[in-house]
């Protein structure tokens, strides 16, 4: 009987930690280098404790047309910000691991105008991501696909 009550617990157990690992390399799926719709900028994402988050890794436009120097988040409504360099920024974070390929509860910043939105984040195959930037209800909002361009 011993014998039984063990093997049930040990085959629990493994069922448990598998389950658990397989989760956890499906939440770290989005883990990686995007380059967004436009082509202008790649987004590197990576896990920050529980949550995920971005930070743009390339430009393809990285110095102001006009000055010749790194662009400079100058939209952004925090006047004391204005001055950091847009490459190398964090503009996405927040987000969890809800299931189903859906990270969720984010947001993203656009340095264009300088504005944050909620934003959700589906992944539709290995090398394609949609990415939801709304205000208040995710009907109303924008998607952009984003392409993989290096894993992890």
């Amino acid at each position: 009987m011993k014998r039984i009550a063990l093997l049930t617990f040990l085959a629990f157990t493994s069922s448990v930690l598998f389950s658990f690992t397989s989760m956890q390399e499906e939440a770290d799926a989005i883990v990686g280098v995007w380059k967004n719709g436009e082509g202008t900028g790649m987004i590197r994402i990576y896990k920050n404790g529980e949550k995920y988050q971005g930070k743009i890794v390339w430009l393809k436009e990285p110095n102001d047309p006009e000055t010749g120097k790194p662009k400079l988040d100058k939209n952004h409504p925090d006047e004391s910000v204005r001055t950091r360099p847009v490459l190398g920024m964090i503009n996405t974070w927040g987000f969890e691991y809800k299931g189903k390929k859906l990270w969720d509860d984010g947001k993203i910043y656009d340095p264009k105008n300088g504005n944050t939105y909620d934003c959700t984040m589906k992944l539709k195959d290995q090398n394609s991501l949609e990415v939801r930037g709304y205000i208040g209800v995710a009907l109303i909002g924008r998607t952009d696909v984003w392409t993989r361009q290096v894993s992890k």
